[in-house]
């Protein structure tokens, strides 16, 4: 799975630091980021397109991302 998420964030052009970071905030919440994947496809169902579709799920669970992220940085 980590290979999969590192291959398209880097397809997408994301700095290799800021891949890393993802992939880890992946594997580390395998379950979050499959919801997301989730309703993101049902908003895909409903018409709206893949980038839209994922940008507005990832700003519904922003808290989410943003406290995942902080305990991130503190467990460096």
């Amino acid at each position: 799975m980590s290979a999969l998420v590192r291959r398209q964030l880097k397809k997408a052009g994301l700095p290799d630091e800021q891949v890393e970071i993802f992939v880890q905030l992946v594997v580390s919440n395998p379950e979050f980021f499959q919801k997301i994947e989730k309703e993101a496809k049902a908003k895909q169902k409903q018409g709206m397109n893949e980038q839209a579709a994922m940008m507005q799920v990832m700003r519904e669970h922003q808290a989410e991302l943003q406290q995942m992220m902080g305990g991130m940085q503190k467990g460096k």
